[in-house]
């Protein structure tokens, strides 16, 4: 199950709200990126930007009130590192606050081997399992989650992400005709949770038309999008 309350074609004010705090914070960029795949990309979403308090704790705002409206039962959360870790915390703050107090854990990528060890930190995973971070490219991050909490006698249930691309995702530098996000779908069989989409992107993009330079560069910007969509873009 996927679950984003606009993927009927339309966007919901949600997803569109974070599009526009995206963009204001420098984290949803337009111009060309190379992506991990190798891909000349005409936008660039890059969460590590959210990098101060008042960002983070709106992006957690975000992934709660999408999380509470999705109906998607959970126990506990799991922070992958690196960047999965202030997002876990994060968004257990903002449940909390909201009313939902569960706890979170997260990984480390080295092992410690002094005071406690091992490679978790936080509460003991058990239960349903929420797996946040930031985008998913090709599901790796995902699968290695899964790996970490079923290695510690939980269930992988769900993950939560910021942004879907909605692109092919890549297998031993091949395009494949699936998305990471259908890929933890179908095959690892967890539900998605997604604040925005790439079809959100693109409708933030065909608003406000009108003349200026301004939105000149918007109506290029929503082309070039549109063509990379056309070329990479999964159902």
């Amino acid at each position: 199950m996927s679950v984003h309350a606009g993927q009927d074609g339309g966007a919901d004010t949600l997803s569109l709200d974070f599009v526009q705090f995206a963009l204001g914070a420098g984290v949803l960029r337009f111009g060309e990126f190379k992506t991990k795949a190798g891909r000349l990309s005409p936008y660039f979403f890059n969460a590590g930007l959210f990098d101060d308090g008042a960002k983070l704790g709106r992006l957690a705002e975000f992934y709660a009130r999408r999380l509470l409206a999705s109906g998607i039962a959970f126990d506990m959360i799991f922070g992958p590192a690196y960047k999965g870790i202030p997002l876990a915390a994060a968004v257990a703050i903002e449940l909390a606050r909201l009313g939902r107090n569960v706890p979170f854990a997260y990984n480390r990528k080295e092992a410690k081997d002094h005071g406690e060890g091992g490679t978790l930190v936080g509460a003991p995973l058990q239960g349903r399992v929420l797996i946040v971070d930031d985008v998913m490219s090709a599901g790796t991050a995902a699968k290695e989650s899964v790996a970490i909490i079923r290695a510690a006698g939980a269930t992988p249930h769900a993950v939560a992400i910021a942004l879907d691309r909605q692109e092919m995702a890549t297998d031993n530098g091949q395009d494949v005709p699936y998305s990471a996000v259908q890929f933890v779908r179908e095959q690892l069989g967890l539900q998605v949770c997604a604040i925005a989409t790439l079809t959100d992107v693109l409708q933030h993009l065909a608003q406000h038309p009108g003349d200026g330079p301004a939105n000149a560069e918007q109506a290029a910007h929503h082309q070039r999008v549109l063509a990379y969509r056309a070329r990479y873009g999964v159902a």
